[in-house]
């Protein structure tokens, strides 16, 4: 089987599907990997080291992608929907039964998975793998939101006017940075784990209760407040919407510790779904001067009312940043991560040779999200106004049976 791996055409994406180790091991594996001219070098990778790997380069991007039985990419349709109109019918001209792996936004964007799909394509979106414990491996949104945490703090600590650990100096003491990090997650852990290493005095909240034990365990304190959620996260591990009455109170009692810290990142996003508004612009008034505020849920409206995605905003010498492309600033490390989880990923489908996708297996079942001109994703299937499948309506009738019994 022939596997492609284009260059990434969103503006200013810098990361690749697939690193040259990774074609090592998939060649290994009996796959034929063709890399477009290029794809690599925004991340550091040269096309001699893809080569050297066993790829063959090709600057042509019609017969990689008319060609290739997978395709990998970063960013597919659905998270890049003007330039990948582009691609749509190199994908018609491709294998019967072709598949795009990627992030593809499926919830945010349905009907472009949707479109992509009506090419004959089997759309494996990224972002719909389950959160169990054997897919922690193929988890890219996990490994993504580390790198943005990470990278959070290093802007935040470079755009505020002072230094982030207590020194004792001849010229005085100068006193540690005070950051807050609202939301407990991965993006969230990694901030608080990265403020903390830099010598800042952290705090953290989460409305889940368990969070808490994980905030405390980085050396960061748990902000407790008396609105906690004991339905704050679905079936699949994500964050789930709340109430806007709850939102209010919650915002509430932020607004005092907001007010003290000198550093505020927030990262609470709700998959499929417009971000929390948790700090007004009432709040970042009472913020002292010079402080900043990293919103890493810019991309879905942000978690600051004054957020605006990919610009810096001033407001009362505070600032606002709205960064929606921490992960494409760290290329390398990124693209690593994305491609062992993308590689782990196809050897999970790969058998005897080939690439399968068995419904019956969870992980399948949840990332294949559109076949083939049809819609398997009840989520997407909702947005699009589309009728249940009747595997939802047999999964809701068993459920009602057993509840019965």
């Amino acid at each position: 089987m022939k596997i492609a791996v284009p260059l990434e055409t969103y503006p200013g994406e810098r990361r690749v599907a697939l690193t040259p180790q990774s074609v090592k091991q998939l060649v290994a594996q009996s796959y034929e990997v063709l890399v477009q001219t290029g794809a690599g070098e925004g991340a550091g990778y040269s096309d001699a080291e893809f080569e050297q790997a066993g790829a063959r380069c090709s600057s042509d991007r019609a017969e990689l992608i008319g060609s290739g039985d997978v395709v990998l990419q970063v960013r597919g349709l659905g998270a890049n929907p003007e330039a990948g109109q582009a691609d749509l019918e190199l994908f018609e001209r491709g294998p019967a039964e072709q598949i795009s792996i990627a992030q593809h936004d499926p919830l945010w964007r349905p009907e472009l998975a949707q479109q992509l799909s009506q090419r004959q394509v089997r759309v494996l979106a990224l972002e719909t793998i389950p959160r169990i414990s054997r897919a922690q491996s193929m988890d890219v949104l996990s490994s993504m939101a580390t790198i943005a945490g990470y990278k959070a703090v290093l802007l935040a600590a470079d755009r505020l006017p002072q230094m982030f650990p207590m020194l004792m100096t001849a010229a005085g003491t100068v006193s540690a940075a005070r950051v807050f990090v609202i939301g407990a997650g991965v993006a969230g852990l990694q901030a608080i784990a990265t403020a903390r290493r830099l010598g800042a005095i952290v705090q953290g909240y989460d409305i889940r209760p368990a969070a808490a034990e994980q905030i405390r365990s980085l050396g960061a304190k748990s902000v407790e407040l008396p609105v906690a959620s004991e339905d704050a996260e679905d079936a699949g591990g994500y964050a789930r919407a709340q109430g806007e009455e709850f939102n209010r109170r919650q915002r509430e009692l932020l607004a005092e510790v907001i007010a003290a810290s000198d550093v505020v990142i927030t990262t609470a996003a709700i998959p499929g779904a417009p971000s929390p508004v948790l700090i007004t612009a009432e709040m970042v008034a009472a913020m002292k001067p010079g402080s900043v505020i990293v919103d890493l849920a810019a991309e879905r409206g942000g978690n600051c009312e004054l957020t605006e995605a990919d610009r810096d905003v001033s407001s009362g010498g505070v600032t606002v940043l709205g960064p929606t492309d921490l992960p494409s600033r760290v290329p390398r490390h990124a693209s690593q991560m994305f491609s062992n989880n993308l590689t782990t990923l196809i050897k999970h489908l790969t058998h005897e040779g080939h690439l399968e996708l068995d419904l019956a297996d969870e992980i399948t079942h949840d990332v294949l999200v559109a076949d083939r001109g049809e819609v398997l994703h009840p989520r997407m299937r909702a947005k699009l106004g589309l009728p249940e499948s009747e595997s939802e309506s047999e999964t809701e009738t068993e459920t009602e049976t057993e509840a019965a019994e």
